[in-house]
């Protein structure tokens, strides 16, 4: 039989997640916890990062640190990443998590819709990794960072550009930094995770066709097969954060579609514009994007009824992860 070694522990280690309120970031702060990490979060939303903090804290453990950040305030996460290496005796492991999903045709999102992709996912990444290696360098265990791409950043998605152009960016600066910063202990981790179950439909903005891209998003999001649990992807991602694993590619969907896209590019992006042939064609108006939820509430009964049949487990999701916050729940 094969032998693996173990993993090397984490317990006892600071950690610090962005975006770390609901979703993927709380599931993993979840786990980074369970292993006995100092965790903090960081968030926009002070209620959620409270809610959050109290859903994350175990009897007789640490408590669990937050922060109010916008990561695409440089200054900002400067001096957040400062205070918690400073009030933790430093920081061991970083994960950069928060982000934004625009669905719908690019001339439908528009400008607006890339920059604030852009500024949210890359700059996002970017401000933290920066902030933080210099305290991982100094980590005694040996610093670990880890940035959260997609499958949407090793291939081109229709309907989900602005997303996709970003979350490439982050491969290209996980991939970068693993190379320069391996010579100073410091281990980089890029994530690629296909469809997973966070009920994060909830909050990403539709332009266009509104109520179908809704529709075909959250359905897609919330299928079995297609999507994976969430909870699962975490531990997985927190797994490969703890044996430094350079790249960590979640759902066999996103592994298909990678080495798919690898092996035969041209292929694939035919396959894409067949796909793109099917989404919902771009609305008549301005360009500009509409929140989940409202969409919802407001949803054409078509859409509706398809989001009803395939989004059940996402909603369900959603409901555990801090997703909906101050807002209702769908209307079902």
């Amino acid at each position: 039989m094969p032998h693996f070694a173990a993993a090397p522990p984490i317990a006892g280690l600071t950690a610090l997640v962005t975006g770390g309120s609901r979703g993927l970031g709380l599931l993993m702060a979840r786990r980074l916890v369970a292993r006995g990490c100092r965790v903090t979060i960081l968030a926009r939303d002070g209620k959620e990062l409270a809610e959050a903090a109290r859903s994350l804290s175990r009897p007789g453990g640490p408590p669990v640190g937050t922060a109010v950040c916008d990561v695409r305030d440089r200054a900002a996460v400067e001096a957040v990443v400062e205070d918690v290496a400073a009030r933790e005796g430093g920081l061991d492991i970083v994960i950069g998590n928060a982000g934004v999903i625009q669905v719908g045709p690019s001339a439908s999102v528009g400008h607006e819709a890339f920059h604030d992709a852009m500024q949210t996912i890359f700059d996002g990444a970017l401000n933290t990794s920066l902030a933080a290696l210099p305290h991982l360098r100094r980590s005694p265990a040996g610093g670990r960072l880890a940035l959260i791409g997609s499958v949407g950043g090793l291939l081109a998605v229709p309907h989900l550009l602005p997303y996709s152009c970003a979350k490439f960016a982050v491969a290209a600066l996980a991939e970068g930094l693993h190379a320069e910063e391996s010579g100073y202990g410091v281990s980089v981790t890029a994530v690629h995770p296909g469809l997973m179950r966070t009920g994060s439909h909830l909050h990403a903005q539709f332009g266009g066709d509104a109520p179908r891209e809704y529709a075909w998003f959250s359905a897609l999001a919330g299928t079995p097969v297609l999507s994976m649990n969430a909870a699962r992807a975490a531990e997985r991602i927190v797994s490969g954060v703890q044996r430094r694993r350079p790249r960590v590619v979640l759902t066999p969907a996103a592994h298909l579609a990678a080495k798919a896209h690898g092996l035969a590019p041209v292929t694939t992006t035919r396959l894409s514009s067949v796909l793109a042939r099917v989404l919902p064609r771009d609305a008549v108006g301005a360009p500009g994007v509409t929140e989940g939820i409202a969409v919802e509430n407001g949803g054409q009964a078509p859409a509706s009824r398809l989001r009803k049949v395939f989004s059940a487990l996402n909603d369900r999701a959603a409901g555990r992860l801090n997703q909906y916050g101050r807002a209702a729940p769908p209307a079902r």
